[in-house]
């Protein structure tokens, strides 16, 4: 199934390249006054925690294969001694200035120079919040490998970054890891970094089959879309998703999920555990910072699926997901307010 199409030939110039979705979507961008206008008189409470939110300290002790999320979309895994992050952004704002636009809620519980040497980073799409240049910058001489969809490497090049340091894929092609296999696979999304260049490089989710025979998917940021069902009949299903859920609005209905369509999402994938992702870093929609963790929390237990909430910086064992399920769950709920219901939250899929 062909889900992405250029405009042009790739003997073009890549400058001319367009990419999009396998359907139209509705992204907000012909109803940018109305948005302008909700986020200059609109009033969210809790929009930004009034509080200090917890951070664990990371265990990269052993050997053992782990994940951690250190905020936002950036993940770091371990896999067979082999270290991998995704979406790295270790900025103070998701933004192209220094001094205005969306401001992290919560330290790094790792810093850069406290990072691995690593094997590679996965990088989904161009967006402030998942492509930083000085994180970029500042990883380059750890990192052996940038995988990135099609595109994005111009970004990373002009970054500084070395061509031969950079795998270019696009949708459903892959790249080997050492033992591991990494695969790009669609997403609904959109790219660009300013007014000019808008999908001129593709967006996508990634799969990783690693060589303990685990399936895990990273989906980047995505609106729901028949796509995910595709993925999880062409891998077979998966023992963790890494699934985006924050953001959303109903003015840009399909380039991010509302909480109960990233559940649904992660049933459609045939995925055994679900750790939301793209939450509780930034202020970048018109809803609680909990809210995201919340609505998914309620979905979850309606439909008994096994939802993975670890603070930020607590390790995770992949062999023993099982048994994670029970440590320092649902920790946002102390800090919400206490006249707002845990159970004012909607389940529909």
């Amino acid at each position: 199934m062909r889900c992405w199409q250029k405009s042009t030939e790739l003997s073009k110039p890549q400058s001319a390249q367009r990419f999009e979705n396998s359907q139209r979507v509705d992204d907000g961008s012909n109803k940018l006054l109305p948005i302008l206008w909700r986020y200059l008189t609109q009033r969210v409470a809790e929009k930004t925690p009034s509080v200090v939110l917890p951070l664990a300290q990371p265990d990269l002790s052993g050997t053992d294969d782990l994940l951690i999320k250190l905020g936002h979309s950036t993940v770091l895994l371990r896999l067979s001694g082999l270290y991998v992050l995704t979406d790295p952004v270790f900025g103070e704002r998701a933004s192209p200035l220094p001094f205005a636009g969306p401001k992290r809620f919560h330290a790094m519980p790792l810093s850069i120079e406290q990072l691995p040497a690593l094997d590679a980073v996965l990088i989904s799409h161009d967006h402030y919040d998942h492509l930083d240049k000085p994180s970029v910058q500042a990883l380059a001489a750890k990192t052996s490998m940038f995988i990135v969809p099609t595109g994005v490497d111009r970004h990373l090049r002009r970054f500084g970054v070395p061509a031969e340091k950079i795998t270019v894929l696009s949708w459903w092609q892959h790249t080997q890891l050492g033992p591991h296999r990494i695969h790009a696979t669609p997403a609904q999304h959109f790219s660009g970094r300013s007014l000019f260049d808008r999908n001129q490089s593709l967006w996508a989710s990634f799969v990783i089959e690693s060589a303990a025979g685990q399936r895990l998917f990273f989906s980047g940021d995505s609106g729901y879309f028949a796509g995910f069902a595709e993925i999880g009949r062409a891998f077979g299903g998966f023992d963790l998703s890494m699934m985006e859920t924050g953001a959303y609005d109903e003015l840009w209905p399909d380039i991010h999920m509302q909480p109960e369509q990233s559940l649904r999402a992660h049933l459609d994938l045939g995925a055994k555990f679900l750790l939301p992702i793209h939450n509780s870093t930034f202020d970048l929609a018109m809803h609680a910072w909990f809210e995201p963790l919340q609505r998914l929390a309620t979905a979850s237990d309606a439909y008994q699926a096994q939802l993975l909430t670890p603070q930020f910086g607590q390790t995770l064992k992949l062999a023993t997901l099982d048994l994670e399920l029970g440590k320092n769950q649902r920790w946002w709920q102390a800090l919400m307010p206490v006249n707002q219901s845990q159970d004012e939250v909607l389940v529909p899929l």
